[in-house]
This record gives structure tokens, sequence and C-alpha cells, in this order.
């Protein structure tokens, strides 16, 4: 018997085989792996936000001036001097009101309040976000700790539902692009597989590469990976995602013909 035979259940997505199986398996069993694997995604991505991103602020608050504040687009503290309010391994919380450049943190994102905008410090450069004209926002440790302390928890919770839910729409969208290559390969390699099944092993041709990202943002929450290796993680998660469209088809069974004849045989 081949090794590229087709599996009789769908129950694992993480293998060329298992892949496969869910062409033949109901949309609800395809639905219920991808909202695994978006949870999956969307708690870890709440947990480096948590534990990596979210005491730094806390404890940038507790170090702003008693009285303070972001009035028609200028910034307002008693103190105009630079200072590092607070520094992580993820993230730096600088005031510096002229924007002199004279604190600069090895952290992987610095964000620099300055006299009218914002500077955002990464490994993609530096993006400059001008505070609105029109509105006014507090900027002092007794108006914002039990703001933040009250926000913070629902801010968590809409980051992982906004996770949650790209993930799910992203991966049927892609699933929509990625079937067709999927159809063909079966085509080509005569394998039984119709658009609708194609679409559904897309889906789960997703899967394998959600697992390597979820992977990829554990190890960057506990600090083995930087904002590079992540960023290069997430380009491999898309490739590994069509080297299974490409591969699964041919773990399926061959196709036979309406008459189940050779055409070319002699009568």
């Amino acid at each position: 018997m081949s090794v590229l035979t087709e599996s009789t259940s769908a129950w694992e997505p993480f293998t060329p085989r298992g892949v496969a199986s869910f062409a033949r398996a109901s949309y609800e069993r395809l639905l219920v792996v991808q909202c695994l694997m978006a949870l999956m995604v969307a708690l870890l991505s709440v947990w480096v936000l948590a534990h990596g991103f979210f005491p730094t602020v806390f404890a940038a608050i507790q170090q702003l001036p008693d009285t303070g504040q972001i009035i028609q687009g200028e910034l307002e503290i008693p103190d105009g001097s630079p200072r590092l309010l607070a520094e992580g391994h993820f993230l730096a919380i600088v005031v510096d009101p002229k924007h002199s450049g004279e604190i600069r943190s090895p952290a992987q994102f610095q964000f620099e309040f300055g006299g009218d905008s914002l500077l955002i410090f990464s490994l993609f450069g530096v993006a400059e976000v001008d505070y609105p004209a029109d509105q006014s926002f507090y900027f002092n440790q007794a108006d914002l700790q039990p703001k933040w302390e009250a926000w913070a928890p629902d801010i968590l919770g809409l980051a992982g539902l906004a996770v949650f839910l790209s993930l799910f729409l992203s991966w049927n969208a892609l699933a929509v692009v990625y079937c067709l290559p999927a159809w063909l390969v079966a085509f080509f390699a005569n394998r039984d597989l119709n658009f609708l099944q194609s679409w559904r092993l897309a889906g789960a041709a997703l899967m394998p590469g959600a697992l390597l990202m979820g992977v990829s943002l554990w190890l960057y929450g506990i600090g083995a990976f930087d904002l590079v290796k992540l960023c290069f993680a997430f380009g491999m998660h898309l490739v590994v995602g069509f080297i299974y469209v490409f591969v699964s088809p041919l773990f399926l069974n061959p196709a036979v013909s309406a008459s189940g004849n050779n055409p070319f045989s002699d009568s």
C-alpha cells in the first residue's frame, strides 16, 4: 500500500494526511479546529501583552507627576527635562518634551512623549503621531492610575477578541485563495477532490502555520525570540500553510472515472 493514502477520519490538522482528511469532514469539524487554534493564539497574545507590556505601562503611570495634561495638542507637565518613566524587555516609556534624543532604550519598542507628538521607536523605524488638537488627555498619576487599573482587563479582553476574530476571518479568506492550488494539485495528481472539499482542505492546511505562530509567540513572550525572529516566524507560518496546500492533496484517494474502465483499452 502506498504511504500516500487517505485517512479515514479527520482528527488532527498537523500532518499532510491529517490535513487531507478534512476534505471529507464536515465544515463543523473544521470550524471547531479553527476556533481552538484561534483561541490558543489569542490567549498567547493576551499573555504577551499582560506580562510583557502592561507592567511597564503601569510602572510608567506611577512615575508621572501629580499634575499634567495634553491639551489642544500640547503636553503640559511641571518638569520639562527628559526622563525615563519605565523600561522593560519589550517596552520603554520616555518623556522628552523637545525630542532631544538623550534617552535611547534597548527595549524593542520605545514610546517617547514630546511637546506636541508621540514618537514610537522600533525595529521598523520611527513613527510620529501628533496629539489631536481638538482633544485633551490626562497625563498625571492621580488621574491615569485608577483609569488604567479599571480599563486594563477590558483592553486585554478586547485585544484577545480582536486577534481571535481577525484570525478566523483571515483563515476563511485565505482558504478561498488557497483552494484553487489545492484543486489543481489534486487534478493533475488524479486525486478525488472537488472545489468545496478543496476549500475545507485549504482551511485545515493553515492550522500547522497557526501552531508555529503560537509557539513563536510563546518564545517571544519568554524572551527566547526577539522581534526579528517573531517577524520571520510570521512570514514562515504563511509559507508552511502554502506547503501543506500543495502536499496534502497527494494523500487523497485516486479519482475514479464514471465508467470505471480504461478508455484506451481494447474493446
